[in-house]
C-alpha cells in the first residue's frame, strides 16, 4: 500500500509539473483552514494529518484557526479563496451537513468545495466534570429528568459536529439540558475542567486524554462497542440509552474551481499519510478510526456530503 501510494502521489506530481505549470505543485507553503478554536477533535484531527501530509509534499501546511457560528465562518472563507491549490478545510458533519439547517446565513452551498478526501471517523463521547453529582449513567438520567434544565453540556457552536452530538444525545436520552455555545471544542473542555459547565458532547480524539488523565469522567461513547482507549465507558446500549448511536467523520476540502491534478497531488498525500505507521498509532491513541478504501476518493466524498445533509435534515428540522 505505502509503495502503491507513493508512486500514486510521484505521478500525479508529474502530471501537475508537466500541465504546463512553471514549477511543481507544490511549491510553497499550504493554508489548512480548521473552522474552531484549537484543541477540539477536528483541530487535533486537520493537525496530526497535515504535519504527515507537509513531510510527503515536502512544504509547510499552516493551520489557520477560524471559529464561530459552528464552522460557517470557517468554510465561508474556504470557499471564497483563490483556487490555486494553496489553500484547503477540514470540514465535518456539522460544517459541511448540518450547517444548513442549522444557520439561515449560510454562504456556501456543497457545489462550492471541491472533495479531496476523507480522512478518518470518530466515537462521540459525553465526559461529566469529575464532581457531578451523579456517578453512574442511571444515577445522570434520573438527576436530568428530575431537574430539567439545570444540566448544562457544552458544544464547539451551533451546527458543529459537537452539537450534533448534543442533539443525538438529548433525543435518544429524553432529557431536556441547557446547551452552552463555544467556538471550539478545546474551549467548551477548558471550561468543563474548570467546572464551570457540566459536561460536554465532543468526539474521543478530543476528549479521551482528559478522560484518561482524570481531568473529566466519561458517561457514555455512542459506538457499539467500547472503546479500547476508554474501557470504562459504557456505550449507548449499557447506558440505558439503546438510540445513542451516532459516528463523526473529518474530510478535506477545496475551493471550487481548484484543478483536478492538484485535488489529485493533495488526495495521494492524504492516503500516504494516513497509511503511515506514525499516524496511525497517533489515531490509534485518540480513538480516532482511519479512513479506508473508497472513501479516501473524492468521487466518494462528494456523494456521501449530500446524503449527510438529508440526515441532519431529518433530525434538526422539525
Amino acid at each position: 500500500m505505502m509503495k502503491s501510494s507513493f508512486l500514486a502521489l510521484a505521478a500525479t506530481l508529474s502530471l501537475v509539473a508537466g500541465a504546463g505549470a512553471q514549477t511543481a505543485y507544490p511549491s510553497k507553503s499550504i493554508d489548512l483552514i480548521v473552522p474552531f478554536a484549537p484543541g477540539g477533535s477536528s483541530d487535533v484531527i486537520a493537525r496530526i494529518t497535515a504535519d504527515e501530509m507537509g513531510r510527503i509534499l515536502g512544504q509547510s501546511i499552516i493551520i489557520e484557526n477560524i471559529g464561530g457560528a459552528g464552522g460557517a465562518i470557517a468554510l465561508a472563507k474556504a470557499a471564497r479563496a483563490t483556487p490555486d491549490g494553496y489553500t484547503f478545510v477540514i470540514g465535518n458533519a456539522g460544517t459541511n451537513a448540518a450547517v444548513y439547517w442549522t444557520n439561515s446565513d449560510v454562504q456556501f452551498t456543497p457545489d462550492s468545495f471541491a472533495s479531496i478526501g476523507l480522512i478518518a471517523k470518530t466515537s462521540p463521547v459525553i465526559a461529566l466534570r469529575n464532581d457531578f453529582p451523579a456517578a453512574t449513567p442511571a444515577e445522570f438520567l434520573d438527576y436530568a429528568r428530575k431537574n430539567p434544565g439545570k444540566v448544562s453540556l457544552g458544544h464547539a457552536g451551533v451546527g458543529s459536529s459537537n452539537y450534533l452530538i448534543c442533539q443525538s444525545f438529548v433525543q435518544a436520552a429524553h432529557i431536556d439540558v441547557t446547551l452552552v455555545s463555544y467556538r471550539g471544542g478545546g474551549p467548551a473542555l477548558t471550561d468543563l475542567m474548570g467546572g464551570h459547565v457540566d459536561g460536554v458532547c465532543d468526539a474521543a480524539s478530543s476528549v479521551a486524554p482528559a478522560i484518561q488523565d482524570k481531568r473529566v469522567r466519561g458517561l457514555v461513547v455512542s459506538s457499539a462497542t467500547r472503546l479500547a482507549q476508554l474501557p470504562d465507558v459504557p456505550t449507548g446500549a449499557e447506558a440505558g440509552i439503546p438510540d445513542f448511536q451516532a459516528e463523526g467523520w473529518n474530510a478535506f476540502f477545496a475551493p471550487k474551481g481548484t484543478p483536478e491534478a492538484m485535488i489529485g497531488v493533495l488526495n495521494a498525500a492524504l492516503r500516504k499519510a494516513v497509511a503511515s505507521d506514525n499516524l496511525r498509532k497517533r489515531f490509534a491513541e485518540l480513538a480516532v478510526l482511519p479512513a479506508s478504501g473508497d472513501e479516501f476518493s473524492p468521487a466518494w466524498v462528494h456523494d456521501f456530503v449530500p446524503r449527510e445533509v438529508e440526515k441532519y435534515r431529518k433530525l434538526l428540522v422539525k
